[in-house]
């Protein structure tokens, strides 16, 4: 069910919005100029983690790695970037926001269930 293309729109969807959420978090975060760089640069430098550190091979992307990672390594960082999302929603106080973000993740991840047990065994 991981790859299924609705559940790999799914994760584009998500990781999307976790960058925005990320993006506002960063312009909330001060009155000066640095909230713009916060803005853009956090993004930016999440959706290059994102894209650089990823399995050899992986179905759900486009089977290159520029940076071969470990398939837990990847599982974590995607959690801690949708973690980090989330809590920055929490954080700037969209709290029903929040959870469904984070309920909508939750499912997401158990409809993964065949690409997370792919990725604890690479």
């Amino acid at each position: 069910m991981g790859y299924h293309p609705l559940n790999l729109v799914l994760r584009f969807i998500l990781e999307v919005c976790a960058l925005m959420a990320v993006g506002f978090w960063g312009l909330n975060q001060t009155d000066n100029s640095l909230k713009f760089v916060l803005a853009i640069g956090l993004p930016i430098i999440l959706a290059v983690i994102w894209g650089v550190f990823a399995v050899p091979n992986d179905k759900s992307r486009s089977g290159k790695a520029p940076v071969p990672t470990p398939g837990i390594l990847r599982l974590a960082l995607e959690l801690v970037i949708f973690v980090f999302a989330t809590w920055c929603l929490y954080s700037l106080g969209y709290h029903q926001l929040y959870i469904v973000f984070g309920v909508v993740i939750a499912i997401h991840y158990i409809l993964s269930y065949d690409r997370i047990a792919w990725l604890l065994s690479k």
